[in-house]
């Protein structure tokens, strides 16, 4: 019996390394599903709830291990559910793979039952996208996109009809108009020029109050920026994405910034006369230094993000870590010590403020106090995902980091839904690693109640069975509720910010894990020991304040001016509102102050 296109195609993607594909069925990819099943094994199939998880878990792949990822779909709406997960991929800058079905070649252009012109559809996503026509052609579009994907850090997208794929597969023939390609791809060393290295070490040895921003792109540059921080006497903050780029106890790591930031980052970067930006695209420009204030050197893998979120005097293009090693040996030691000894008190300061904060009092529970609680107990090698919404603000600033662990979430998207399938591809990457997602409830109804199913379809195949999701129930859309408030002035709109009760843990319980249920905070720590001891995933749900703000102790004056109106104006819950944020931030928001 000849191989079918399918056969051919999913060889090819095992010569590529491929051993994990997260999708959901469909007739219009059925081929590639009967190749899957007669490769007996060769790659995982994990069946998600719905495409979008899929698509959001190969870009989780992609992070949590440095390989593509790869996600599956039928045509139409298969597809088209896949975008926002992609788009997620695209933002966060990691290579995947994504593989559709389409309506089969006989009837295209018949505008036939789910039809749709995919490559437009994926144009703006997909650095590379191409439907196949012929069995031969198969063969290069699998290879240009591996290869795009990866060489480019974005998605590729092949799409299949569903006819071509059971057709029996052809090499290209030796002819005129054949193209015959191949596979494997290599990263390559990538670094600027010495005398662009030079300039670069000129402009940080001139400085006295240096700062540096690490991101995603620092992730592998761990020591490479410790030992350049060491030699400037800098300091260093976090954006998101780069959260575990350097560990906490280090005294002179400022931890996150920006809105999600602490208020040590926040003086760092208004003090500083030179900023370090390592493989970072941190979009808030009002939390970097004033323009002409400092000098800026700027490292980053990809040169369209160089000098767009702040004017660097001197861009690198190159890789962090290989960069870092060869700027290192051209930095002079600096022996004034007073900058950093600045950092390192504003870092004790800004720590005993989120301690104060998180264990405030709050009806029922304090949600930093959630994170605070967390943070000693988990294990040198967890992994930790947040979804978007106000739980990234604790996930950022209470949870501090030991090397080993690994964090992500949605970085540039920022979108919702995206913890719990991150965690469950974090799971499968590692599987003898625990792995916690902090959720909101917002998130969680959703679309990630849905993939608790899968938890549950999956688990018993993990070597270790530690997998906790951590709903934060509060029956509010909080963070833009108070961005309702702080931002644009108003009161909450509850008509658009209150969403219904449901028992999350009991949902668990329902399908096979544990559920736990917490809303006394003295129980908070006990909940997570419970948690981390389970010997099955968990559903941990916590009945958190909403009233609690998500908001930075360094708001801006602008800020506080809106917050005053929505008082004003009238908020629903506003005394409820007031004695929260008199807990948290009173201090900023008082007349005078000029941040």
């Amino acid at each position: 019996m000849s191989k079918s296109v399918g056969d051919f195609f999913v060889e090819r993607l095992y010569e590529w390394g491929v051993r994990t594909i997260f999708g959901y069925p469909g007739d219009g990819i059925n081929g590639v599903l009967g190749a899957l099943d007669r490769a007996e094994g060769k790659i995982q199939f994990i069946q998600v709830r719905h495409e979008e998880m899929a698509a959001f878990m190969a870009a989780a792949h992609a992070k949590f291990t440095g390989e593509p990822g790869v996600c599956l779909s039928t045509g139409g709406p298969g597809a088209a559910h896949l975008v926002t997960g992609l788009y997620d991929a695209k933002c966060d800058h990691v290579p995947v793979l994504a593989i559709c079905g389409q309506a089969p070649t006989t009837a295209r252009g018949a505008h036939y039952q789910q039809e749709l012109n995919l490559e437009r559809l994926f144009q703006d996503v997909a650095d590379y996208v191409y439907e196949a026509s012929q069995p031969s052609q198969v063969r290069h579009l699998l290879d240009r996109a591996m290869r795009t994907a990866l060489g480019r850090n974005g998605v590729s997208v092949v799409v299949l009809p569903s006819d071509l794929q059971d057709k029996p597969y052809e090499d290209p023939p030796r002819k005129h108009g054949s193209v015959f390609s191949g596979i494997g791809y290599t990263k390559p060393r990538v670094v600027p020029y010495e005398a662009d290295l030079v300039r670069a070490a000129d402009v940080l040895n001139a400085g006295s109050k240096v700062a540096i921003l690490v991101g995603a792109g620092a992730l592998q540059a761990t020591d490479e920026v410790i030992a350049v921080a060491e030699r400037l006497k800098a300091g260093c903050a976090k954006a998101l994405l780069g959260k575990a780029a350097l560990p906490d106890h280090l005294p002179w790591v400022t931890g996150s910034i920006g809105i999600l930031g602490t208020k040590a980052s926040w003086e760092m970067m208004n003090d500083c006369d030179t900023l370090l930006m390592i493989g970072t695209g941190f979009p808030y420009a009002e939390f970097l230094p004033k323009e002409g204030k400092a000098r800026a050197v700027q490292i980053d893998i990809d040169p369209t993000m160089l000098s767009i979120r702040f004017p660097a005097e001197v861009n690198l293009h190159g890789d962090s870590a290989e960069t870092l090693r060869l700027l290192l040996p051209l930095l002079k030691d600096k022996t004034d010590t007073d900058w950093r000894a600045k950092i390192e008190q504003e870092v004790r300061a800004s720590y005993k403020t989120l301690e104060e904060r998180a264990l405030a009092s709050a009806n029922p529970i304090n949600p930093q106090r959630v994170c605070y609680e967390l943070s000693p107990l988990l294990a040198r090698d967890a992994i930790v995902t947040s979804d978007s919404g106000s739980c990234a603000n604790w996930y950022a600033r209470d949870l501090k980091v030991q090397r080993g662990q690994m964090y992500s979430l949605s970085g540039g998207l920022a979108s919702m839904g995206a913890a719990v399938p991150y965690a469950i591809a974090a799971k499968f990457a590692h599987p003898d690693r625990p792995v916690i997602a902090l959720v909101g409830d917002g998130a969680m109804q959703m679309n990630n109640m849905a993939e608790l199913i899968t938890v549950a379809k999956y688990w018993t195949r993990w070597k270790d069975p530690r997998w906790i999701v951590c709903v934060f129930n509060n029956q509010d859309l909080n963070q833009v509720t108070w961005e309702q408030r702080v931002m644009e002035g108003n009161p909450k709109f509850e008509a658009t910010q209150q969403i219904p009760d449901v028992p999350y843990h009991r949902f668990g319980e329902l399908i096979g894990l544990k559920g736990i249920f917490c809303n006394d905070p003295d129980r908070v720590g006990e909940a997570w020991r419970e948690a981390l001891a389970a010997d099955r995933p968990v559903v941990l749900e916590f009945k958190t304040d909403p009233e609690v703000p998500p908001l930075p102790s360094h708001i801006t004056l602008e800020q506080a001016r809106h917050f005053m109106t929505t008082i004003a104006k009238g908020d629903p819950s506003e005394g409820s509102m007031l004695a929260g944020v008199a807990k948290q931030v009173l201090s900023t928001i008082l007349p005078g102050d000029k941040k």
